[in-house]
């Protein structure tokens, strides 16, 4: 479980396929002595396993089923993500409850900037958006926000100077695509109030 609060960004150095999945090897020497192997780390929002970890990198895999639903299979060398270790129960929860768990992504299709912040329009599909709300929860790449509007195709964020100060979501263009999860108690009230059969599915 995490927060959608980054603690650090790391680099990526290296990618390769491996046992069927990609093999990640990230650049982190602010993270990567607090990690051992079996931990979980969030990378772009992804909640991946690190199956190694020296002094100043952590390396994770992502399979195919999480390379269908994320962004990370696009990533290349020298490329900064937004990293976050997993939460422990006496954190300060100063985002929302967010699993690691991404429900799809998003592409960037306006950024405006407002004296230093900045409001982006994301565009997704209706397996996102009928999920969120105004002033609800969103997480973005790994980032926790708070979603400005939602309209037919799209939703808005504002990014405040700190977080464009250090997350990876500063670099943010027209046609960027982003890692989206959804606020997961939207989708147990979903769930709940569903009709149905009496069947579990």
């Amino acid at each position: 479980m995490f927060t959608g609060i980054v603690v650090a960004q790391g680099v990526v150095k290296k990618t390769k396929a491996k046992d069927g999945a990609l093999e990640l090897e990230i650049e982190a020497p602010a993270l990567a002595r607090e990690l051992k192997k079996g931990d979980s780390i969030a990378v772009n929002g992804v909640c991946l396993t690190a199956v190694a970890s020296s002094r100043r990198r952590i390396v994770a895999h992502a399979i195919q089923e999480t390379l269908a639903r994320s962004t990370l299979g696009g990533l290349e060398r020298n490329v900064a993500v937004n990293l976050e270790l997993a939460a422990r129960l006496s954190d300060r929860l100063g985002g929302h409850l967010v699993q690691g768990h991404v429900d799809g992504v998003a592409r960037v299709v306006r950024v405006e900037d407002e004296d230093g912040a900045h409001r982006v329009w994301l565009s997704a599909g209706d397996d996102i958006l009928r999920y969120l709300v105004s002033k609800g929860s969103v997480t973005v790449d790994g980032v926790s926000l708070t979603v400005v509007d939602v309209g037919l195709t799209s939703f808005q964020v504002a990014l405040i100077p700190y977080t464009l100060a250090t997350t990876s979501l500063g670099e943010l263009d027209t046609g960027s695509l982003v890692n989206i999860e959804v606020d997961v108690i939207a989708k147990y009230v979903e769930r709940l109030t569903a009709p149905h059969d009496g069947r579990i599915r």
